[in-house]
């Protein structure tokens, strides 16, 4: 199991090093939003890993929260950039 979440650790870190990038280096604002949304995810997927490795669930509350402040986020971004007043 150790080996299985070393990998997975290992992915992780390397998914969130090229999403740094982007942050970095977005041409975009757009671009910028959407990888740090990304990065949200990844840390939501670090600490469910983390949860299930350890098999201590007390962790759980952060997800919820992780998954609520991606998504308000990403619909405020997305309301920003359309342009709307509704």
């Amino acid at each position: 199991m150790t080996v299985v979440y070393l990998v997975t650790l290992g992915l992780l870190a390397c998914g969130a090093a090229a999403t740094l990038y982007r942050v970095g280096r977005g041409p975009s604002m757009l671009d910028r939003a959407v990888s740090l949304d990304v990065l949200t995810s990844l840390s939501m997927c670090a600490v469910g890993a983390f949860a299930a490795v350890s098999g201590d669930y007390s962790d759980l509350p952060i997800l919820l929260v992780l998954s609520l402040l991606g998504f308000v986020g990403s619909v405020s971004v997305a309301r920003y950039f359309s342009g709307g007043d509704r």
